[in-house]
């Protein structure tokens, strides 16, 4: 089961869910007190992000009220980083940049030369040791001035993501050539903005998500056009933006109803995004007419969905140079008429989504490993057979105590081995998968009690010590066989 040559294999990790967070200050001085307390955070100058703002306002937003404060200590302990890396033989190692780190303001008035150093180094020691550097511009953290002035529901974000884009290509690109300009704008814009369980942290039911992907869009087209004008010649890279993407089965194969119904789900989930990007510069009909549909319903004037103008279909149609993916999990979808026009973004879809009770769950992730050959298949089908990067992709150990997750491993192996099947059979062009994470880290609203890692972090241990799973050590021989061993 030999994968093709120079197939990339590689892990992910991003910068608020690794690194510890030493900030200048804090938006206010009970927030400011505290740092002083506990040290640290007026370190090298790094200004707050969003994700610094919301996991100190308690409320239980996050499991145990637990922060990124310290997480994996990854901005000191970056050596213990790669020798991880270099344990497993990784090809490629995705990252991000903290935005706040760089340019504390987020903008380019004040630039953190420390910060810059310590992506610097990251970069360097990769390609030192023969590893390619995925670079991720925004994984979700927000430097907190530009939330103040409005963050992704402004418009002002397009140039602010714009001017920090082409700081990041002016200072890294003549070593990294693959970029990511937004990780997962889908997943971040609904958890924001549809059910506020990320920062800022209030929802707006049915509408300020469909703004800030509106806005997330136009943010990525132009930063690739940046690239592309100012620095493609020269460095010669590649810039696309990360999708989340589940894939999505009947409910019941043979009703033509839960059929339609699985197609709208796709279209909102994936190629809401792809769409736009990768073929005509904008969104899926079906997307539209049910928008515009259930806004009527509601009494809007207008569809609740905003428009691009033809200027701007011209400007994001094309803007990615292939196409990376972050799948999970499946679902089942059915389909649910939404006959009262209730508000929200599933009931403008008019599904009900559901997991196959016999799938094995793990949190929220039911292991489907061949949900991924059919997405696959999916995106070369719909999207004119493109490069594919698997940007994420992975499963929750479920004894955090036990360094011994075989039988998460198992899952690990039955996806690649669709991988293996997507490649040779269906003749996707996939070209790099990322397990995610290289490390146990900091999972958003659940904190540290959700380990995706392939290595163990004891995060009681203020030495913050990594040790390999027993996936880590399967996957590094996957890495030097580039393939499982035996039949497919």
């Amino acid at each position: 089961m030999a994968f093709p040559a120079g197939f990339g294999w590689g892990a992910a990790t991003s910068a608020y869910q690794v690194e510890d967070s030493p900030c200048t200050k804090f938006p206010d001085n009970e927030l400011a007190s505290w740092a002083v307390m506990k040290g640290g955070w007026d370190a090298d100058g790094k200004g707050p992000c969003v994700w610094d703002t919301f996991t100190h306002q308690g409320g239980e937003r996050v499991f145990k009220n637990q922060t990124g404060d310290v997480a994996c200590g990854s901005y000191t302990l970056w050596e213990e980083d790669l020798k991880c890396i270099k344990q497993l033989g990784l090809t490629h190692y995705r990252f991000s940049l903290s935005w706040s780190r760089l340019l504390p303001d987020g903008t380019t008035g004040f630039i953190n030369q420390k910060g810059i150093s310590y992506y610097n180094k990251i970069i360097d020691d990769l390609l030192a040791n023969g590893v390619t550097p995925i670079v991720t511009l925004y994984h979700f953290d927000l430097p907190q001035a530009l939330e103040d002035q409005g963050g992704w529901l402004s418009e002002a974000i397009i140039e602010s993501f714009d001017k920090y884009a082409r700081f990041c290509f002016s200072t890294f690109g003549d070593r990294v050539k693959q970029w990511i300009t937004i990780n997962e704008p889908n997943i971040f814009a609904v958890m924001a903005y549809e059910f506020g369980v990320f920062p800022p942290g209030v929802p707006h039911v049915g509408t300020k998500a469909y703004q800030a992907a509106h806005n997330l869009i136009k943010a990525h087209a132009r930063s690739w056009h940046s690239y592309d004008s100012l620095f493609r010649k020269e460095q010669k890279g590649m810039v696309s933006l990360s999708i989340f993407a589940g894939w999505a089965e009947p409910a019941e194969p043979c009703s033509v109803s839960d059929q339609e119904a699985v197609k709208r789900a796709m279209a909102f989930q994936l190629d809401f995004f792809a769409k736009p990007i990768f073929i005509d510069g904008d969104y899926p009909e079906v997307v539209k007419s049910q928008v515009a549909l259930m806004s009527k319903k509601q009494g809007y004037s207008s569809s609740r969905l905003p428009e691009f103008t033809e200027e701007e279909k011209r400007m994001i149609k094309g803007t990615a140079d292939f196409f990376a993916v972050q799948y999970y999990t499946t679902r089942l979808v059915k389909n649910q008429e939404n006959r009262k026009g209730e508000l929200g973004l599933l009931q403008d879809v008019e599904v009900e989504v559901f997991p196959d009770p016999s799938w094995i769950s793990l949190n929220w992730v039911c292991v489907v490993p061949w949900g991924i050959r059919k997405l696959l298949k999916y995106i070369k089908d719909t999207y004119n057979n493109p490069v594919i990067y698997i940007t994420e992709n992975g499963f929750p150990q479920g004894d955090p105590t036990s360094f011994d997750d075989t039988q998460r491993w198992e899952y690990f192996r039955q996806t690649v081995q669709e991988l293996f099947k997507a490649i040779q059979l269906d003749k996707v062009n996939l070209q790099v998968y990322c397990a995610w994470s290289l490390l146990d880290n900091f999972e958003w609203n659940q904190g540290y009690n959700s380990r995706f890692g392939l290595f163990h972090v004891d995060f009681e241990d203020p030495a913050r010590p990594r040790v390999p799973y027993t996936s880590a050590k399967e996957y590094a021989k996957i890495i030097r066989n580039n393939g499982l061993e035996g039949p497919p």
